[in-house]
This record gives structure tokens, C-alpha cells and sequence, in this order.
């Protein structure tokens, strides 16, 4: 038998977390982070946007044969606000003699 407000009581209890009456969200915001330099380090990325915020990840993507810097990376931030802060402070930001590229992130597309 189907139970709706079952179905409704558990997705309120995976978005709000907590305790009763209490509503808590997540709002982490992934960045691009383009034109790096290919000597660009994870370290330097996350000291260099923690600047503007809480940094929750950051990656640095990579060649999967070789291991080099495909010359991008994402960085999370916590909040829409450090987002919005670290887009302003570093969208067009000279890094390495390269002019930074930094955006809101574009969700991935699947190959076929």
C-alpha cells in the first residue's frame, strides 16, 4: 500500500536535516575556474579563493593518461555569497602571468 505523506515526511527529512522544526540547507555553489596555468596547484587555488569564503572542494582536473593540468578546475564554495564574492574578486585575475576565467558551474553533460 502506498502512503503519501510517508513518501512526503521522508524527503523533508533528507532536504531539512535536524532537529524537529528546524530547517537547515545547503546551498554549496560549484565553480569553473578557467586559463590556469598548468603548474596551478589545488593548494594555491583553495588558499587563493578562500579569500573570498568557505571553500568545501577543489579540484584541479587532470590529463587521465599523463597527469597534467587540463588547465581548469572546480572550486565549491558554502554559500551563494562567497560564490558571487569569488566570481567578483577573481573573474579576469592575472594568476601566473594567465587571466582567470571564473563562473558559476555548468552542469555536466552525459557523452553518448
Amino acid at each position: 500500500m502506498f502512503y503519501p505523506l510517508t513518501l512526503l515526511y521522508v524527503g523533508v527529512a533528507v532536504l531539512f536535516p535536524g532537529r524537529a522544526g528546524e530547517r537547515r540547507e545547503r546551498m554549496e555553489v560549484r565553480l569553473y575556474v578557467g586559463n590556469l596555468a598548468k603548474s596551478t596547484t589545488e593548494d594555491q587555488l583553495r588558499t587563493l579563493f578562500a579569500q573570498a569564503g568557505n571553500v568545501t572542494a577543489c579540484e584541479v582536473v587532470k590529463d587521465r593518461d599523463s597527469g597534467q593540468s587540463k588547465g581548469f578546475a572546480f572550486i565549491t564554495m558554502s554559500a551563494q555569497a562567497d560564490a558571487d564574492k569569488a566570481i567578483s574578486m577573481f573573474n579576469a585575475y592575472s594568476m601566473a602571468e594567465h587571466e582567470l576565467k571564473v563562473n558559476v558551474a555548468k552542469p555536466r553533460v552525459e557523452r553518448t
